[in-house]
């Protein structure tokens, strides 16, 4: 289980590590978006000069919050909550939060109760 904070508009935070090609760990803070919702994480394209990712699909089109955009998707790892993961990357250049997709809510439970400080993200065990 991973504990995340809670931003200044109620955002909800929480630390993740991406896993360069050559190994290397990068730990940084993903802006849980539950309006993302057909793709796992997006970086900005600055953060995948440091790890390395190859590229699988170049200059698909997504809707997000600030319009339409061509994104670039790369094969990434990253870990959450312990656990190393493969998962397919949106990447662009006006991308201004590391962001982890509701994807992820299907396979980890997220436990919100802001009044009490408490935001936890663990994935589950069948």
């Amino acid at each position: 289980m991973i504990s995340g904070n809670f931003g200044d508009n109620g955002e909800l935070y929480f630390e993740i590590q991406l896993v360069g090609t050559n190994g290397e760990e990068f730990s940084i803070e993903a802006l849980l978006d539950t309006g993302f919702t057909d793709g796992w994480l997006t970086i900005n394209t600055q953060d995948l000069d440091a790890v390395g990712w190859s590229l699988l699909i170049a200059q698909v089109e997504m809707r997000t919050a600030r319009g339409d955009a061509r994104l670039n998707i790369h094969k990434g790892k990253v870990i959450i909550d312990g656990t190393e993961v493969i998962v397919p990357v949106h990447v662009g250049d006006d991308i201004p939060d590391t962001l982890i997709g509701s994807l992820w809510l299907d396979i980890m439970q997220l436990v919100v109760n802001k009044p009490k400080g408490i935001l936890t993200l663990e994935i589950m065990n069948e």
